[in-house]
């Protein structure tokens, strides 16, 4: 065990994390912040592709259905917290696939790294307009509702639904879309106009990094929470 691990009492905790779905926008650039966070001791991707990074603190997996974890259960301990970036969109999608996408795939791998890992802390990358009702008419809204709730009934230390809006990508990353890109000269004025509606990519990597040590008095995470928390 490194000395950061044994850290006392009242000790911050080396942030050792596990990031699904660093191939895409927001999972790439929660890992550039554990990255270069001197809070973060390890990095664990896992990809179904390779993420094309390489750093000290990053180890990569390559799985072909995030359903069979099993041949990669004995690298999946000693972590401390995941931050679960991994989603699809619905567009295209009937419900029945959207949901196995989501839902089932998000509990599968929740409660797989829960039973390898008990007391981890776990952020999932949710959005903004979710339905906690789980009876809205927009299909996508329901299921990520529905995903939530069963989340935060799960024993994790905490976990953390992140209610993303629009999120202003970090300058030299790749798996940025492009309309992002189209969009940023917008971002000052929708920030200022907005506050509650806008954040960066970096506030949202550092307010999962800090939901280690730091914490939130809410689980279900609005934009505006990202923002406090990234600035706590």
């Amino acid at each position: 065990m490194s000395d950061s691990n044994k850290a006392g009492k009242g000790s911050p905790r080396a942030v050792r994390a596990i990031v699904t779905g660093a191939t895409g926008m927001v999972g790439e650039g929660v890992v550039h912040e554990c990255l270069n966070h001197p809070g973060v001791e390890a990095v664990l991707v896992i990809n179904r592709k390779p993420c094309g990074i390489t750093h000290p603190k990053l180890k990569e997996l390559l799985v072909r259905d995030f359903f069979d974890l099993a041949s990669i259960a004995n690298e999946l301990t000693g972590y401390n917290a995941v931050f679960f970036c991994l989603g699809v969109s619905s567009v295209g999608l009937q419900e029945n696939e959207y949901h196995r996408l989501t839902y089932e795939l998000t509990l599968h791998a929740a409660e797989t790294f829960l039973r390898l890992n008990p007391g981890i802390v776990f952020c999932y990358v949710s959005g903004s307009g979710t339905d906690s009702t789980e009876q809205g008419k927009r299909m996508w809204a329901r299921v990520k509702g529905k995903t939530e709730n069963r989340l935060l009934q799960l024993p994790f230390r905490k976990a953390y639904m992140f209610r993303i809006g629009y999120v202003h990508p970090t300058k030299g990353l790749h798996n940025t879309h492009k309309y992002y890109y189209a969009l940023a000269w917008l971002y000052p004025l929708w920030r200022a106009v907005f506050p509650n509606y806008v954040s960066t990519l970096r506030d949202v990597g550092i307010a999962m990094i800090n939901t280690v040590n730091k914490g939130y008095d809410k689980s279900v995470l609005e934009v505006r929470d990202i923002n406090a928390l990234a600035r706590k």
